[in-house]
């Protein structure tokens, strides 16, 4: 159901009436209950907060899985919490110790004037339609300070399209410091054998390949990496690739970013350390201190110093969500970090015509940073619809070759195998390197009993 979740959220505006109808008829096919509360349905209640707590266990053994998880459920809580009727809302609401008062068709009426100039966007019609609700000013203090909303008597007038706001920040605090606290409990639970084999088995399964099994290694040579930034490299490593190429440099952020990406479409260790000492050594580092002070970073990426750890490149949400970029540093994402006159500037050097810069502008305006490199691909590759929801940098330029070298119809073919493939590889690789066969076994079979139990009439 999350990845369904995830998908859709890179794939559609959250808000639109195509996003919601396209979730629920996807929830519809997986037969998830997202209607249990309406339905008065215990049972369907009960398997829905036992599989939350399942998968609590299995996404908060990691930062990005916590992240991951976070995300997601915000978005079904979302679009559950908007499928509610007026009474099961306020029902929601004081079950959840967030009591806020609906406001009587009286009162909005005799308010109405105030709440239309106070409300952003909304005309007399719209204030007469809209259910508000009246919020104590500490919880509607981000409202508040951005002048949204109506104050009097030391409350807040929200509207039902601000309400969710609220409900969602409040929800994000308590998950988050409950995912915390959950793993701080890993240690107990890490060492029963029947309970860890599953939860490793569910985190890797969902999530979507890391990309940390490189099927092209040593297939890129050095001399096809300019050519293929222009041709297949999304934004954000594009930027990375000519600011290292204008100044033969780059800060921690955009080196680990850049280098985990170049190790991801199949940059050998050999190659990225002479890809980087090259180009180090045309600026001011010369080959003895790029030796002591940069190869030993690049050798820790590919697992062979320190902590042996084999560091996977960064996801579109990783990138978006953490280490925001600084002056004179060109990691991040472009369409969340950039400013949108220089943005705009990044588009026309990189050949997007004015119409497609519009509509890219417009997505980033509304916070849809996954939907905007999603159309950069569509009009930088020609194509209508690309077929794909976009989460990885990665991910950009696996479907970008397969597009370029073999067309759409064989580009989709390859991505089902292809994907079957790489989570595939990915679940081998991590079951070798942490538990006996016998194990997996189990993991296996005890996931398909706990499917069988969510979904079964």
């Amino acid at each position: 159901v999350l990845k369904v979740v995830e998908n859709l959220g890179v794939s559609y505006v959250r808000s639109s009436d195509m996003y919601k109808t396209k979730l629920q008829s996807e929830l519809r096919k997986l037969k998830f209950p997202y209607r249990a509360l309406a339905e008065d349905d215990y049972e369907a209640r009960r398997k829905d907060h036992i599989s939350h707590f399942i998968l609590r266990l299995a996404y908060c053994q990691s930062e990005d899985l916590r992240r991951w998880f976070l995300q997601q459920e915000m978005d079904l809580l979302r679009y559950r919490f908007n499928e509610l009727t007026a009474s099961l809302r306020q029902k929601f609401l004081e079950h959840v110790n967030l009591s806020f008062e609906a406001v009587s068709e009286d009162l909005k009426n005799e308010l109405a004037n105030e709440l239309c100039s106070s409300t952003p966007g909304f005309s007399m019609i719209k204030v007469r339609e809209q259910m508000f609700y009246k919020v104590g000013l500490a919880d509607a203090v981000d409202l508040f300070r951005a002048r949204r909303v109506f104050i009097k008597d030391g409350f807040a007038y929200v509207p039902l399209k601000d309400i969710d706001a609220i409900v969602l920040n409040n929800y994000r605090t308590k998950l988050s410091k409950a995912l915390a606290l959950t793993a701080r409990s890993l240690p107990s639970i890490q060492s029963d054998e029947r309970l860890q084999p599953l939860l490793n088995h569910l985190s890797h399964s969902y999530v979507g390949p890391d990309y940390s099994v490189q099927k092209n290694t040593g297939k890129i040579s050095l001399e096809q990496i300019d050519a293929l930034s222009v041709k297949s490299f999304p934004l954000c490593m594009r930027q990375l690739h000519k600011a290292l190429r204008d100044n033969h440099h780059l800060r921690h952020g955009g080196r680990m970013q850049y280098g985990l990406f170049l190790k991801g479409i199949g940059l050998t260790l050999e190659q990225a350390l002479e890809f980087w000492k090259k180009e180090f050594i045309r600026g001011k580092v010369d080959a003895d201190k790029f030796d002591k002070g940069y190869a030993y970073s690049i050798r820790h990426n590919y697992g062979k110093e320190g902590k042996r750890t084999d560091y996977t490149p960064y996801s579109c949400m990783k990138i978006i969500m953490s280490n925001p970029p600084s002056q004179g540093d060109y990691h991040g994402c472009p369409f969340r970090h950039s400013d949108p006159d220089l943005l705009k500037q990044k588009l026309q050097a990189c050949k997007v015509p004015p119409s497609g810069i519009t509509q890219i502008l417009e997505l980033v305006k509304g916070m849809h940073y996954q939907l905007a490199c999603q159309k950069y691909f569509e009009l930088t590759h020609d194509v209508d619809d690309i077929g794909f929801s976009l989460n990885h940098p990665n991910q950009y330029f696996t479907e970008s070759q397969r597009l370029l070298n073999g067309g759409r119809e064989l580009k989709k073919e390859l991505s089902s195998s292809g994907n079957s493939q790489q989570k595939s590889n990915s679940q081998e690789s991590m079951n070798s390197n942490s538990t006996p066969t016998s194990s997996n076994t189990t993991a296996d079979v005890g996931l398909e009993g706990l499917e069988a139990y969510f979904t079964e009439d």
